[in-house]
């Protein structure tokens, strides 16, 4: 369509088999919540690109590599027409539920940092609800009511120190993940187009 530099086809009426639309819909809601960006999972990778896209997609030098989402991080204009979808006629497809799940792992861990954020607010958490259920057990120590005493202080050490291992360990992720980024080499910056200067002098 005239105006965008990518046209998606979106399938209408998909006569995939309900295990492949279901896992589709699935991989696509997990995606969209770590990664941030909204994949539809009615739209694979048929469409209509333009020069520059190409030239942008094949410029990523990420190891695993997925046409859609390059497509997506690129940022050039996109839109979408509804295609009717046919079913396969012959032979099958190559994807078993393993590889499946294998690609959107290493699709999910290639694009998002957010599993290893997600873990250090996990132990940042136990590790404040144990400083707090110490307090309380102090408490009730001076109060009389611990009835075994030991037991409390090391159940409470043993989740303190365990959400504070979970803490530095995502942390450490999260800087390991930053290397990860730049070891990636995409391009910082992507040029739409160029505005000729009549007063440039070269």
């Amino acid at each position: 369509m005239e105006g965008h530099d990518v046209v998606f086809a979106r399938r209408k009426n998909r006569q995939d088999s309900f295990f492949k639309r279901l896992s589709s819909k699935i991989f696509s809601k997990i995606f969209n919540f770590f990664a941030g960006i909204q994949l539809d999972s009615e739209i694979a990778n048929f469409g209509i690109y333009s020069k520059k896209v190409i030239a942008t997609v094949l410029s990523i030098g990420d190891y695993i590599k997925s046409f859609p989402l390059f497509v997506y991080f690129s940022g050039f204009s996109t839109t979408s027409v509804e295609v009717q979808h046919a079913s396969r006629e012959s032979g099958a497809s190559s994807y078993n539920l393993r590889k499946l799940t294998s690609l959107a792992f290493n699709v999910i861990v290639s694009y998002s940092n957010k599993p290893l954020k997600i873990f250090v607010k996990f132990g940042m958490i136990i590790s404040l609800l144990s400083f707090i259920g110490g307090i309380i057990n102090i408490g009730l120590y001076f109060q009389g009511k611990i009835k075994v005493s030991g037991y409390s202080s090391i159940i409470i050490s043993i989740w303190l120190l365990s959400g504070i291992i979970i803490t530095v360990i995502g942390v450490v992720g999260i800087y390991v993940g930053k290397v990860f980024e730049q070891t990636k080499n995409r391009p910082a910056f992507i040029i739409d187009k160029i505005t000729p200067n009549d007063n440039q002098q070269i």
